[in-house]
């Protein structure tokens, strides 16, 4: 009896993708010419729902706005899964527990969290996946699929849309 659910939930998999997915591409899309300015700036930030000002950000603020168009707020979802399994986390940063002004701002925190999720994928990249490098002298980095190989991402110029994908080493691809 459990087979045709497996099969029914298999094949609602596939549509929900297709749905969220460039919706999320689309969100990023939206902050080119916006969010101008790269901002690595530690800020106090409201929770949940916190941002900083829509003109800066890093290139995780690129993932966070996106989410948020389609209903999920990371700052709320990393910091809460942070405060359950702290220990499951990234010990980069010296921290004893987790922040909810910077912990969703950090790519190996989001990493974890899309892994934990089940989110990790290997299928070919589509639009709204996520997508993380390691960029030379070791520094993460992370972005949106908006069409292969073009990549949402602020990497130090503000939001851009650039033909990035393969550019760095790939760490990490993600599907929500």
């Amino acid at each position: 009896m459990r087979k045709p659910v497996l099969l029914l939930v298999l094949a609602l998999a596939a549509p929900l993708h297709a749905a969220v997915g460039p919706q999320l591409a689309a969100a990023a899309a939206k902050q080119v010419g916006v969010t101008v300015h790269y901002d690595p700036a530690y800020v106090q930030l409201r929770y949940p729902g916190g941002d900083v000002p829509l003109e800066r950000g890093v290139c995780s603020d690129v993932v966070v706005r996106a989410f948020r168009t389609v209903g999920v707020d990371l700052q709320r979802e990393v910091h809460e899964d942070m405060r359950a399994n702290f220990r499951l986390y990234p010990k980069m940063w010296g921290l004893a527990a987790p922040d909810a002004n910077i912990d969703h701002r950090r790519v190996p925190n989001l990493m974890k969290y899309f892994e934990r999720r089940g989110k990790a994928t290997r299928e070919t990249f589509a639009p709204g996946d996520i997508v993380a490098w390691r960029l030379p002298g070791g520094l993460y980095h992370i972005g949106i699929v908006a069409d292969p190989p073009f990549v949402v991402h602020n990497i130090g110029r503000g939001a851009q849309r650039e033909d990035i994908l393969f550019a760095y080493p790939i760490i990490g691809h993600y599907r929500w």
